[in-house]
Order: C-alpha cells, then structure tokens, then sequence
C-alpha cells in the first residue's frame, strides 16, 4: 500500500470554558454542515480513503458479492396472523427493499401487496419506512417514511381497499401510529424540530390538517422521551415518558374515550416499570424497591398507583426478568441467568410452569412476534454463533413444536459442524470474571499469528447476545477469530453487570475489553500484531478509549459512528438524544461528571503517541452521533499520532447513524470494513 498526502484540516481554535476549565478545540469549525469547506473537507477525506484502498477495491467486490450469495434473494418472513388476516414480509430477487403483503383469512386467499418499498424508494438515495399500523376495521393503513436517514417521519394514511393514499400528512414524527376504535382516531408521537427528542403526543383525525390536532401530552422534562402503543388486550391505548433510570405512563380506556388519559402510576427517579394488561388487572414489571434485576407486580384496573401493586414474581439475585407475555391462558417470563436467555411458560391457573430446555454453552433465544391473544402458540427464535436462526411455532399445551422457518446459507459449502464456538470467562483487574462468547473455524489454528476481532458495545443496559450472521462467515473462513466480549455497560450478567458500567464506573467498560484482549492474547488465541477490535456508536467511544489507553494492543481498529467528544456533546443540550442521556453518562454541568467524562473523552485524550491502524465511519445525516464528532477526532488524530499507520475516515453523504438503507447496499459497508482488516493481514487472496 503506497501512502499518499492524508488531508490536513485547518486549525481556527475556539475556547470552551465550564467549571473555569478551559479546553482548546481546533476543530470545533467542523460542526457546521453548511459551511462549504466543511462538505469540502469530508468530500478530501472520502477520495483520500478510495485512493489509499484502491488495490482492495477487487476484494471488496468480492466480499460483496460472496456475502450476497449467501442470501436467499427471494426470501420472507414467518406469517402472522391479526384481526382475520395473515401478514407477511417478502423480499423479491435483486431488489432492495420489503413488500409487506397481507392474505384475508387463509394464506391460500389471493395476496394483498399493501406497501412495496422497491417502488416507494424510487428517486430516493435513502429510504425506511416506519411502523404499518392497520386500522381496526382492517380498512386502512397507518405509514411512515424517512427520506433523509435522520428517523424523521412523514405519516400519512393508506387506503387497503382502493390504494388511495389519503391528503392527511404529518411531518417529523416517529414513524408509527396507533389506531382509536372508530377507524378515524390515530394517536402519533411528534418530535422536537431542534433535538429530535420525541415529546409530544398529538390525536389525529382523519380529513383534518395536521394544524388541527388536538396535543394530547407533552413531555416537558428534557431528560425525557414519550411514545405511545395499544395493549395487547387491545383494551387501552398507552402513553409511556422514560429516561434512563425512570418512567411513567398514561392509559386511555378505548371502551370509556371521553375520560381522557390517566396517571398509571406518578414518576418516581430511579424506579422503572412496564405494563402489561390482561382481564380486569395490569402486571408490572418494575425495579421498585430495589428489584435491581426487576421482578412482576399485579394491580386492579381502578386503582393502579404504586401503592396498590401486589407482588406477583418476586425479585430474584441471580435472574434477570426481562420481559413478559401475555396470552389467554399463559404467560411467558423472558429470563436472563448467567447471560443465557431463559423462557418461561407459565399457566394462568398454576397447573402447570417450565422453561424450554436449551443445551447450548451459548446461544441466543428470545420471544418473537406474537400478536395472537387467544392462542397456544409461542413463536420464538433461536441462534447461536455457529446455528442459523430459527423461528419456531411451540404448542405451550402439548410442548410440540414447529420449525417455521430455518435461516438458508445459501452459496452450498457452509456446514454448521465446520465451525466452533464457545464461552471464555477473561480475569478483569479488580477481580470480575467477564464473559467471551468465541467462534471460529474448525481449521483455523490457534496461537499468536491467528488473526482475531473482538467486538463490543458495553452501554445503556444492551447486551450484544452471541448471534449467527452470514456475513461474519467471510472472515471465519479466512482464518479469523471472532469474539463478543460482554462487558460491563450491558446487562449480560443481569442489571448489576449494567449498573457497574454506567455514570461515574464507565470506566470498567473501557478496561473490561482491555482486559478481555489481554487474555485473549496470554491464552495464546492471537497477538497484538493480528489482534482488531470494533465497535460502533457508544462501542465507537469504546474504541477511542482504547486506543488511548492501549494504543500498541491492537493492530487495526474500525469505530463506526463513534460518540467520541463525549464532553461538548453532553454539555450541548441542543443536540439529539443529549439531555436524555444524562443518567447514562452523567450530566457534565456539575462538577464531579465534568471532570470524569474528560478523564476518557476520546476526543480530549488524544495524545503525541502511537495509533494502531484506523478506519472511521460515519454518515453525514446522523441524528444520533453528528459526523463532526467523528470528523474532529480524526483531524486530532491526523495532527497528533506519532507512527505512519493508516488513518482512513469514510463518510456516507446519503446515510445517518445506521448506514446505507438497502439489504444490499449494507453489505457494501461491510466488505469495505473486512477489506480494511484481510488487508492488514495480507490476506488479499481472490
């Protein structure tokens, strides 16, 4: 690889003063996307990256094309059935997006095509389209689209029956909407223009202008977000205000309208719950007095303050409840024990209670799409590193169950026994035990020239469960390595795992992946000179910690959309998503969170040393992390890294924090990250 002159950005130094601190930032210039020099100098870096990665452009195709095969082209989702039809998604060969279809009663019926992305997307360089919300009378159709990639939505409204979209246009909202009984009543929630925060819940009525919709709540706390759904029951419509560590939420009988929506249960800081109805009773799954893994609390219909909930299922140590089910004769517990996921399935009248039997040492399994009250049925889906997904239709009263549709590798030699996976539990420095799921081929060697790529995320409570992708087969049959570290930050080993990973302990995050590769490594799996790391989002803030923490661990680095000026960022409350994370990563306006978000803002840290090989990735219309934080933090970079690795910033000018729409169109942005570490390797073999 030939280096070339790498762009240079000019420096025009702004002052920022908090707390009588005061913090130099040459870059800060960069934030204004209107700025002709600033398209200029994104525009130099991304003919800088094809320039310097041009010898791999042929790998690149081929990755593409390779993952492609693997695809069925013409493949569909599992059909559900609602209100007398069945409901699915298909995808036709060579195209990009999802017809999503419908059949009146049987799936022998003539099918209904309700929406095609394919032709929608025309004319568009992005395109997603939102939540399809189908009236009661199954006559109409809720939609939204995004056209920018910044989840901003147009609502409007479908007719099934003739086609006609309606006049009724609602900009800037989430995207879904949830049908009154009368057919002609939606409830939407609408987004701050400035923030994007999601504050306000507005009612529609069909044939009137947007102008003329009544708000129906606004969430004025910044800290906050609302949305708004219908129970399964489909007895009540539900206004839910969350943060990161509280929330709240409204209930409007569909049977009484008229009495407006209700208080389910005063905010109170620190205690979450969710609600689940079912007959004359809620359930509430909550953390309330100390439930730190969260147990299940049943309360009447009348009478749903705190005070009145009853204790259901009991707060356990050692077993995270994730999430419940309600069906007319069940209830299904979504569990998490040692990082494994557990089901539960449970008879309302007590007669019977089990789990469904897993083996696997590691594995994914969770609750699918179940519409369906008044039925037997559970589907769920099932995975693991090495095992294509499953979703699976299991009879809750005889315990059969029926594979519905397995995942097709396709592209004729994948053999799931080729591949090896398994759980390695890696030494933190103060003593924690942090879990590794690995997988790799069976013929791949293991020592310290074996290529490996740890990844992680290690926020907000996510937990990145060990998963099969096809796409990830392109470097496993390459004699990669791939390993999930499950750090601290995510909820892997239960609400505490999360608790200690957040505010003034994120730290643990950041030295639990150190300290993940650095046994991967005494285990003799890889080395410091084929070891890569990868993370995107808040795991691209992970990886710019790391970097300046241990900058000779790692011989490449890919940080896609990195939250990496984490202190300008969270003092901005102007910027998407900042005053709601105040409880994730604490608010910097006081002293205390001030001093520890600079002690690892990537951005910040950046020193005169060693980088190891980067590539950077962002997209011009990110509502979640701006380009400009990454832009900044490569510009630091460039200016101050001492050693001639390479440095690569690519940046979508059509896409935003998610990257290219398409099912295609994606994979390209993998094959670019795979080429930037086969070639690292001096694997560019075609």
């Amino acid at each position: 690889m030939i280096k070339k002159k790498a762009p240079v950005t000019k420096k025009v130094p702004k002052e920022l003063i908090v707390h009588n601190d005061v913090r130099i930032d040459n870059y800060y210039w960069l934030n204004d996307r209107e700025n002709p020099e600033v398209i200029a100098y994104l525009n130099s870096e991304n003919d800088y990256y094809n320039e310097m990665t041009s010898h791999t452009k042929a790998l690149q195709e081929e990755l593409f094309k390779e993952m492609k095969s693997r695809i069925k082209e013409d493949d569909e989702s599992v059909p559900y059935t609602l209100n007398g039809y069945w409901y699915k998604t298909r995808y036709e060969v060579g195209k990009e997006y999802p017809v999503y279809s419908r059949f009146r009663e049987s799936l022998e019926s003539e099918e209904e095509i309700m929406f095609n992305g394919n032709e929608m997307a025309e004319g568009h360089d992005y395109f997603s389209m939102g939540g399809i919300a189908v009236s009661p009378d199954n006559s109409l159709a809720i939609f939204g689209v995004d056209t920018v990639s910044r989840r901003e939505y147009t609502l409007r409204v479908k007719n099934l029956k003739t086609g006609e979209i309606y006049a009724d246009t609602i900009l800037n909202t989430t995207g879904g909407g949830v049908w009154a009984n009368d057919n002609k009543t939606f409830y939407y929630t609408k987004k701050d223009t400035v923030t994007l925060r999601s504050d306000k819940i507005y009612k529609h009525i069909l044939g009137t202008p947007e102008s003329d919709d009544e708000l129906v709540f606004h969430e004025k706390d910044d800290t906050f977000s609302t949305f708004v759904y219908k129970t399964k029951s489909k007895k009540y419509v539900v206004i839910g205000s969350h943060s990161t560590l509280t929330s709240e939420f409204q209930i409007l009988s569909l049977e009484r309208p008229d009495e407006g929506f209700k208080v389910f249960s005063p905010r109170q800081r620190g205690v979450e719950y969710s609600i689940y109805h079912y007959r004359d009773s809620f359930y509430v799954l909550t953390n309330k007095d100390g439930a730190t893994n969260f147990k299940l609390m049943k309360v009447g219909e009348q009478n749903t303050y705190f005070e009145h909930w009853k204790e259901f299922i009991g707060h356990r140590e050692d077993v995270l409840l994730e999430d419940v089910d309600i069906f007319k004769e069940y209830y299904v517990l979504s569990e998490r024990e040692n990082g494994l996921n557990q089901i539960r399935i449970i008879r309302w009248d007590g007669s019977d209670a089990y789990y469904l039997p897993f083996e696997s040492e590691t594995y994914t399994a969770h609750v699918g799409n179940n519409r369906d009250f008044d039925t037997e049925i559970l589907r769920y889906s099932y995975n693991s590193l090495t095992t294509p997904s499953s979703v699976i239709d299991f009879n809750m009263a005889t315990r059969e169950e029926t594979v519905m549709k397995e995942q097709e590798v396709l592209g004729g030699n994948f053999n799931k026994e080729n591949y090896i996976e398994k759980r390695l539990w890696a030494p933190a420095r103060d003593g924690s035990k942090i879990p590794i799921s690995l997988v790799h081929h069976k013929d791949t060697a293991l020592n310290e020239n074996t290529p490996l790529l740890q990844y992680a995320y290690g926020s907000y409570g996510y937990t990145i469960d060990p998963y099969f992708s096809t796409v990830r087969l392109s470097l496993l049959d390459r004699g990669f390595v791939y390993a999930i570290a499950h750090i601290r930050g995510g909820e892997y080993l239960g609400r505490k795992w999360y608790e200690e990973g957040k505010l003034l302990k994120k730290m643990n995050t950041f030295t639990d992946f150190v300290d993940c590769s650095k046994y991967l490594i005494a285990q003799k799996i890889s080395s410091s000179k084929h070891l890569y790391a990868m993370g995107g989002s808040a795991g691209g803030l992970l990886m710019g910690v790391v970097i300046n923490l241990e900058p000779l661990l790692y011989n490449g680095v890919i940080a896609s959309v990195p939250f990496v000026d984490v202190v300008t960022t969270m003092l901005d409350d102007s910027i998407p998503l900042t005053t709601g994370e105040y409880d994730e990563w604490g608010n910097p306006n006081e002293l205390e969170y001030y001093n520890y978000m600079k002690s690892y803002s990537p951005y910040d840290n950046v020193k005169a040393q060693d980088y190891p090989n980067l590539l950077v990735t962002t997209g011009l219309h990110d509502s979640q992390v701006q380009y400009f934080e990454p832009a900044k933090w490569v510009s630091k970079l460039r200016e101050l890294k001492k050693n001639d690795t390479f440095l690569f910033f690519d940046i979508n000018m059509e896409a935003g924090h998610g990257g290219a729409s398409g099912r295609f169109e994606a994979l390209r942005e993998a094959a670019k990250e795979y080429a930037f570490l086969l070639d690292l390797e001096g694997k560019i073999v075609l």
